[in-house]
């Protein structure tokens, strides 16, 4: 008689089932198989409950996170389970899909269906029942409302990405030759304005541009604050145009600076000293070997830099929708935009400026995938 140390399913050393043995590969299979439905089932449930007003706003937060961590690898487990039970030569092939598809699942269902429908109904009237053609895209380069925005989309695209990168560069340089610590701090106070959200920024800027007409109190907001104690006129900044644009324009500057300082400093650190010090022996200024030297090394980050700043800058709209509304000539797209698809509800117009904003940010990701190319090569 066959005793149970020496049954073939039996493993000593775990006091188990043997992992290669069929009872175990159908036990794995069977609890494989049950996994990726249920995991499902869960997953659609908890979609549920979040829209369930009821539930406590905490217990739905702690239902995402704990969903977005230990859901998400439980179901690639199980998945990655289910392509170890196939053949070798099955397995090989399906384990890249089964990892990747998800992921693709994901961009077609929130990227590439809206992005097709959005060019659709760009297409139909505002109430997206009557076939228009190109009417709506007539109207915007006709009419003088949203010509203005896309002169001010053009204009912010080509100060605030330049001036962020000049600017940022500059400073990246100069903190570049403090001590460790000293560079930290100085690096720090730029960078904060990162943590601070769009809208965040220009309800801080909104009271540093603050005026009150005469007769109404006195002048809250630190510009015309300074002016007054000077002894000058308030300056009702956002009524200025054209240079109320500019105004705004700076509170972008101000929040992606230190991003580009950040990333530049980082590449110039990449920069071999032996060839800064070689310039200096042959005489050569601190101009010119930034110039000649730095620059060139550095000249796809700042590229990357720029592109990343241009893409973010095409898309602004909080910035302008807080602080004027797109008022006194300082609309832009992406915030006519949200405004036509939200407060007027005219989505063929909506739509239509959504492709224009599209087709604006085409060119800059072209420029960024050859420059990426031209990397690869190099390396």
């Amino acid at each position: 008689m066959t005793t149970p140390l020496s049954s073939p399913e039996y493993d000593s050393t775990s006091e188990g089932l043997d992992p290669t043995s069929p009872a175990r590969r159908r036990f794995t299979k069977a609890v494989t198989v049950l996994a990726i439905p249920t995991l499902i089932f869960v997953f659609a449930l908890a979609v549920q409950l979040s829209k369930d007003s009821d539930i406590p706003k905490l217990a739905q937060v702690a239902v995402a996170l704990l969903l977005g961590v230990l859901g998400i690898w439980a179901l690639y487990w199980a998945m990655d389970r289910a392509v170890s039970l196939l053949p070798a030569r099955w397995a090989v092939r399906a384990r890249p899909l089964v990892f990747v598809g998800p992921a693709l699942l994901a961009l077609t269902v929130f990227l590439v269906y809206p992005a097709t429908h959005t060019i659709i109904i760009s297409f139909f009237d505002n109430g997206s029942d009557v076939f228009v053609g190109l009417d709506n895209y007539s109207t915007i380069l006709t009419e003088d409302k949203y010509q203005r925005g896309i002169i001010n989309s053009v204009l912010w695209v080509l100060a605030v990405p330049a001036l962020s990168v000049a600017i940022g560069l500059g400073y990246a340089t100069l903190v570049d030759k403090l001590r460790p610590r000293t560079e930290t701090i100085a690096k720090s106070l730029i960078f904060l304005p990162m943590a601070i959200s769009f809208v965040g920024a220009s309800v801080v800027w909104a009271f540093m541009y603050y005026f009150r007409p005469e007769g109404f109190g006195a002048q809250i907001g630190l510009l015309n604050g300074i002016l007054v104690a000077l002894g000058l006129d308030p300056v009702n900044w956002l009524n200025q145009e054209p240079w109320n644009n500019g105004f705004l324009m700076f509170i972008l500057i101000w929040l992606q600076v230190g991003f580009s300082m950040v990333i530049l400093s980082a590449a110039i650190k990449g920069v071999p000293t032996e060839l800064q010090e070689a310039s200096r022996i042959d005489g050569a200024t601190e101009w010119q070997t930034f110039r000649r030297i730095t620059v060139p090394m550095i000249a796809s980050t700042i590229v990357v830099v720029w592109t990343t700043v241009a893409i973010t800058t095409w898309k602004v709209f909080d910035i302008v929708a807080v602080m004027t509304g797109g008022r006194n000539g300082t609309q832009v797209i992406a915030q006519q935009m949200v405004e036509e698809f939200f407060d007027f509800r005219r989505f063929g117009i909506g739509a239509a400026l959504a492709v224009i904003l599209f087709i604006a940010v085409i060119p800059i990701l072209v420029v960024n995938i050859r420059r990426f190319q031209a990397q690869e090569e190099m390396r």
